[in-house]
């Protein structure tokens, strides 16, 4: 479950550094080094190295990470340097923007989706000659 890797880790959790409970609600800008695993509500941003949402979890802002695994609901925009996996019974209703992307059969998503990876941008030199 939540991309499990097989040596029981799973891909989000490099440092798993927080965890918000299924009944506790926080309000503005969780940001951390780690990991995070919400199975609660958070009303603002989140910004950390990976970032895995419960089935029960709701966000309502962005989220910012560099590995996303997604289970519940989030209104807001999603960036992941790296992948992005909803779930099954994910809800997500804003924009993704990830080099990689999983959506599973039966998740809700309704926004814009831009799959591109930083490195692949493309670089424009001007050669006066």
């Amino acid at each position: 479950m939540f991309g499990n890797t097989g040596n029981g880790s799973t891909k989000a959790d490099t440092h798993l550094e927080t965890v918000i409970g299924a009944e506790s609600s926080f309000q503005g800008t969780l940001r951390s080094k780690g990991s995070v695993r919400i199975d609660g509500k958070i009303e603002g941003g989140v910004t950390a190295e990976g970032v895995i949402l419960g089935e029960r979890g709701e966000i309502q802002g962005d989220i910012s990470a560099r590995t996303v695994v997604i289970g519940g609901k989030v209104t807001g925009n999603i960036h992941a340097t790296e992948s992005l996996e909803l779930l099954t019974k994910s809800q997500v209703f804003g924009d993704l923007h990830a080099p990689q992307l999983l959506i599973a059969e039966g998740a809700i998503f309704e926004g814009s989706c831009l799959m591109a990876s930083e490195k692949t941008k493309v670089i424009e030199v001007n050669v006066n000659g």
